[in-house]
């Protein structure tokens, strides 16, 4: 009886040993930590595994718009209404605006009976240019291309076209670069006259008088048959190089502003129909609308430096066509200017040789030919 009893406190025992070993060495729990193996140690020592610690968003809190407010609104005095209007509002550090009404700066208190100078959307962060004290200030106090403008930019106009301005397709708030294209001729450099020079050649008689022979283009030689003017064939032929300088400018806005300055939630005015073509219930469809003009001039912010150059390209009539980025592009790559020599090399281009046959008729352009010139197959009785 004796011995029965010592087997079985002698099981209890182990059971007890067993469990606390496995509680201990955590075999049985959840979530175990996967350990890499260090290589060169040996043993059997491992090492947990650390993922990457990402990098935490630093968020402010600005100023934003709980609710649309038109233009001309004017903000409650007490901070208890004016937080039903706006608040404050986590923002991505990195992305604040540079005018935008901190938390830590008295934001709300920057806004007490303020008025809005334009229309301001929910969710819209609440800058300081935004702002004004009276309602007589939102005429004088600028207009609004003025107030979306970076500071260190400023707004100039360039003329556009169809084939300059992405056929039409840029808008307000894209981002564009500038190609210019330039033609260079050779000129002498004290008449800064087109190459060659005139040539008058004079004689000096036997009474001292002076005859002059009438002049000629070219440049003096001596050749196998004796001195001779050679003289070109046609106009000099000018180098053209295209090359893209200004990248990123900002759209500031397509065609004509508004002459009332303000162009910001503004719906756009309907045209009025005419009395007498109001539809009068007789079943007469109303006119057609008017349709909206092509625009041929765009702003652009650009630096004061840049202000400057696109004078220059424009007062030279230099053509400049416009180039549109992606929204999420803000990279600066150089490129090389373009010229024949760049061409040919770049796209592998190979003279074509002189042979003693050709094709007809003679190609003097790649472009359209009139129509006069077109080789027609239905007027020789011929069917393509």
């Amino acid at each position: 009886m004796r011995g029965r009893l010592l087997i079985l406190v002698g099981l209890v025992i182990l059971i007890v040993v067993i469990v606390a070993v496995v509680f201990l060495s955590g075999g049985l729990g959840t979530g175990q930590r996967t350990a890499t193996p260090v290589p060169g140690v040996t043993g059997g020592a491992v090492v947990p595994t650390a993922g990457p610690t990402p990098t935490p968003i630093r968020f402010v809190e600005i100023v934003v718009a709980l609710q649309n407010l038109p233009r001309g609104y004017t903000f409650p005095e007490t901070t208890a209404e004016l937080e039903n209007v706006v608040n404050y509002f986590p923002w991505p550090e990195d992305a604040v605006p540079f005018n935008a009404l901190r938390k830590d700066d008295g934001g709300l208190e920057k806004v007490l009976g303020k008025i809005a100078r334009t229309d301001l959307f929910r969710e819209q962060p609440i800058l300081s240019n935004l702002l004004v004290e009276q309602l007589t200030d939102i005429a004088s106090f600028g207009s609004d291309a003025a107030a979306v403008l970076p500071s260190d930019r400023v707004a100039i106009s360039v003329p556009i076209n169809r084939q300059t301005s992405v056929a039409y397709g840029i808008r307000p708030g894209d981002r564009v670069d500038v190609i210019i294209s330039m033609l260079f001729v050779d000129v002498d450099e004290i008449f800064q006259s087109i190459s060659p020079n005139r040539i008058t050649l004079f004689s000096i008689k036997d009474d001292g008088t002076i005859e002059f022979i009438q002049g000629v283009e070219g440049r003096p030689e001596q050749t196998s048959l004796g001195p001779a003017v050679i003289g070109p064939s046609e106009r000099q032929r000018p180098r053209l190089v295209t090359q893209r300088t200004i990248q990123d400018a900002l759209v500031v806005w397509v065609g004509d502003f508004p002459l009332i300055g303000s162009y910001i939630g503004v719906p756009p005015t309907p045209t009025p129909i005419p009395k007498e073509q109001e539809d009068t219930g007789s079943g007469t469809p109303p006119p057609p609308p008017t349709p909206i003009p092509v625009p041929d001039i765009v702003t652009l912010g650009v630096s004061p430096q840049y202000a400057v150059f696109l004078t220059y390209a424009i007062e030279s009539k230099l053509p400049l066509t416009l180039v549109l980025r992606s929204a999420t592009d803000t990279s600066r790559v150089q490129t090389e200017p373009v010229t024949l020599d760049y061409v040919m090399n770049e796209f592998r281009i190979t003279l074509p040789g002189r042979r003693d046959y050709t094709i007809e008729p003679a190609i003097r352009s790649i472009r359209q030919l009139l129509a006069g010139d077109e080789i027609s197959l239905t007027e020789t009785g011929q069917q393509p």
